[in-house]
């Protein structure tokens, strides 16, 4: 039987309890105490103009036993119609009201059938007042908030591994070959010493190549993940190390390096902070032309965080801007190889991506990139002295 069936069953069962009792306790009171409607003359005389409800000679005590007797009979059947109809009532307004309460559970039942893994949009609607059915139905918008929340980091999870395994595939074909190559070539024949060790550079360049692509892929597929922990950051101290530490690259290279650091805290992973500040400064020095420029400055807009980083360069169309962001692409939109891996500006992207941040890339007019940064800033450490992002815009390259 359904829920809505036995507590029918259950309201009905109870009133024809309570009705049984109640006729029973009257038919008890009523045998013990039976009233009349008036008292009787034992002489025969009654009022006066009322003829003698009965023969003198009848004894008092006998008549009385009589009505008592026809009062008692007359009263069980009517009370026993009376309770089937009582009882009747009662089992139609029970099964009205248990349908009223149970239909909550119907929509909770209903919306949890339409759903699937691949639809889990819908939520239940909690009702007004606050009540156990309404608590229901959030315990079950708040389990389905969970299981949608868990659903989208294993996507995320699989389309990183997914995106890992193909360019990883791609990217170690041209090595192997490579090392492939180097042996089969020496060892057609009888190698020399020198030909030997030249075979061994050229293997050891390829090992060394594939460490670098596979470190560059697992921090992508890091970022890509999402965050395990967060810390306070200050994009300014990361940016001043960055600097420190490409400082010898930039002088030997002719950069010329100008930076305006102000506090921009953030909340994040301050690994992946590091290497994505690290990267694009690399690639800003690595990209750059003799006698270039280099600007950094970090700041404060309302509540972002800003990073920017304008350097000169080789021309970059407009529409391929974008394009540098995806893995292995150096220019041109295709993948082209360089001393660099082409890794760089991915894994800025996906830093960026994990920590709820915002990525622009802009081509300079007279030759390489403008990149914009900004992050949620953390409201417990936002600084009251922060800068509009106009004041970015003013310093970096013309």
């Amino acid at each position: 039987m359904t829920a809505r069936v036995r507590l029918t069953l259950l309201q009905t069962a109870l009133v024809l309890a309570a009705g049984a009792a109640l006729t029973g306790l009257t038919y008890l009171l009523m045998r013990r105490h039976t009233f009349f409607s008036r008292l009787l003359d034992v002489s025969g005389a009654g009022p006066v103009a009322t003829p003698p409800l009965m023969p003198t000679v009848v004894d008092p005590q006998v008549f009385a036993d009589r009505v008592q007797t026809a009062t008692l009979s007359a009263l069980l059947p009517q009370a026993g119609l009376a309770l089937i109809v009582v009882t009747a009532l009662a089992a139609v307004l029970g099964w009205l009201v248990a349908g009223r309460v149970l239909r909550p559970i119907r929509v909770i039942s209903s919306t949890a059938r339409r759903l699937s893994a691949e639809n889990l949009t819908e939520r239940v609607p909690v009702t007004n007042p606050a009540d156990e059915l309404s608590a229901l139905a959030g315990t079950v918008n708040d389990m389905l908030d969970r299981i949608q929340r868990g659903l989208f980091e294993r996507d995320r999870v699989l389309d990183s591994q997914r995106l890992f395994t193909a360019n990883a595939a791609h990217e170690l074909r041209t090595p192997l070959t490579t090392a492939r190559t180097a042996i089969d070539v020496t060892l057609d024949g009888h190698p020399s010493r020198a030909e030997l060790l030249a075979m061994a550079g050229d293997v050891r360049g390829s090992v060394e190549h594939m460490q670098r692509v596979l470190d560059g892929l697992l921090l992508l597929a890091r970022s890509q993940a999402g965050l395990a922990a967060r810390e306070p950051v200050d994009l300014a101290a990361v940016a001043a190390a960055a600097l420190d530490a490409a400082g010898a690259r930039a002088a030997a290279a002719g950069v010329a390096v100008r930076c305006e650091l102000r506090p921009a805290r953030v909340s994040g992973e301050p690994v992946l902070l590091e290497r994505m500040v690290g990267n694009l400064v690399d690639n800003a020095v690595r990209y750059n032309v003799a006698g270039g420029r280099l600007v950094v400055g970090t700041g404060t807009a309302g509540e972002r965080a800003i990073l920017r980083i304008s350097n000169t360069g080789r021309p970059v169309p407009p529409g391929e801007a974008e394009t540098l962001l995806e893995p292995f692409v150096h220019g041109q939109g295709t993948r082209v190889r360089t001393d660099g891996l082409g890794l760089g500006l991915s894994i800025v992207r996906a830093v960026t991506l994990a920590h709820r941040g915002r990525i622009a890339v802009a081509a300079r007019t007279g030759g390489g990139l403008d990149i914009t940064i900004d992050f949620p800033q953390n409201p417990v450490t936002k600084d009251a002295g922060s800068q509009d992002i106009d004041s970015l815009q003013e310093m970096a390259l013309p």
